[in-house]
């Protein structure tokens, strides 16, 4: 058993990344449904929150079929960070996440996420006055450090473990790369294998398939892995993983009609969640990845993400299931997407 504060998670957990505009309760759910065994929300500014904006707030929602769920939040100001921090801890998620990794330009800008790695420091601060303010475990997911120059997670991990960090998750790249090239394992090796680190570590960037979850895990030693991008419209990949760990066989890629009813579920949430406007529009990004894979798919993935009617895309997805009838699904490679493909990187 892996633990984190007084969350109880099995051997070798699987979590799901934070993931802006991705991570939202209806994704989460059927991520949980599929195997992860920690879950993270979008991230949220501090600042927003205390401000009381409308769409900060609603990030705060949680469903009981997801939890165990973290409320992962994001600021350069410490005080503010704190209020923050006490404002969550009223909605009683298991635990809070400090954002020290999100590379956006903007959120960056403020001196908040990848950010603070330039100051490590304040990021300290930052992680102890938001150990102070609440009564949940606190948690923390960075990255290697802000360029090549400057990789000091070994140090970072001490120290904020030494403020009361319960858990620490590392992306195996600096600020700099944002997600371009290879994520380097070893130092998330480094720190796990440091006598003096006595926290859970975990490790992130670039897991897309069973195989590289086993091999990495055997490799660096991590007490368990973070997926982001290989979820995206493949929320299998969890199931997939836990599988192979356990037996080392491959499942069978999902059916259609594993897949439609996944989509299904994920649209009935988002439309509950979201309202029947915004449930359709956060839904359209995600049919590519659910379908990919299906000859001759274009034309109704067109139709999915031009109509504005819930029961138009029902009728749409009842459609695909009788198309594709009895059609065997074949494996293909997932690819890590650029989910930050509107954010200015």
């Amino acid at each position: 058993m892996v633990q984190i504060g007084n969350i109880q998670l099995p051997d070798f957990p699987l979590l799901l990344a934070p993931m802006e505009d991705v991570s939202d309760p209806p994704f989460r759910v059927v991520c949980k449904a599929n195997g992860a065994d920690l879950v993270f929300t979008e991230f949220i500014s501090s600042e927003g929150l205390i401000r009381d904006a409308i769409r900060c707030r609603r990030k705060l929602d949680i469903f009981d079929e997801e939890r165990p769920t973290g409320i992962q939040l994001f600021g350069g100001d410490e005080a503010r960070l704190a209020l923050a921090a006490k404002i969550v801890d009223v909605t009683q998620p298991e635990l809070l996440d400090i954002n020290f990794g999100c590379p956006v330009k903007g959120i960056v800008a403020q001196g908040a996420g990848s950010g603070v790695l330039r100051d490590i420091n304040l990021m300290v601060r930052l992680t102890e006055a938001c150990v102070k303010s609440t009564s949940l475990p606190v948690t923390v997911k960075t990255r290697l450090g802000w360029d090549d120059d400057s990789k000091n997670i070994e140090e970072v991990a001490e120290r904020l473990q030494d403020v009361g960090i319960k858990a620490l998750t590392i992306h195996g790249r600096t600020r700099c790369q944002l997600y371009k090239g290879e994520a380097d394992w070893s130092l998330i090796a480094k720190v796990k294998n440091n006598p003096r680190i006595h926290i859970p570590i975990f490790g992130n960037g670039d897991i897309n398939s069973a195989q590289k979850a086993l091999e990495y895990k055997n490799r660096y030693g991590v007490d368990g892995i973070m997926v982001g991008r290989a979820a995206i419209g493949y929320p299998w990949i969890f199931r997939e993983i836990r599988h192979y760990l356990q037996t080392g066989e491959q499942l069978p890629a999902p059916t259609v009609g594993e897949r439609v009813a996944v989509c299904k579920e994920q649209l009935r949430k988002s439309l509950q969640w979201k309202g029947p406007v915004a449930g359709v529009y956060s839904m359209r990004k995600q049919y590519f990845q659910y379908l990919k894979g299906l000859p001759g798919i274009k034309d109704f993935r067109t139709q999915l993400v031009t109509s504005t009617e819930p029961e138009v895309i029902y009728a749409v997805l009842d459609e695909i299931l009788v198309r594709y009838n009895g059609f065997e699904m074949e494996r293909t490679p997932i690819e890590l997407v650029n989910y930050h493909e509107n954010c200015p990187l």
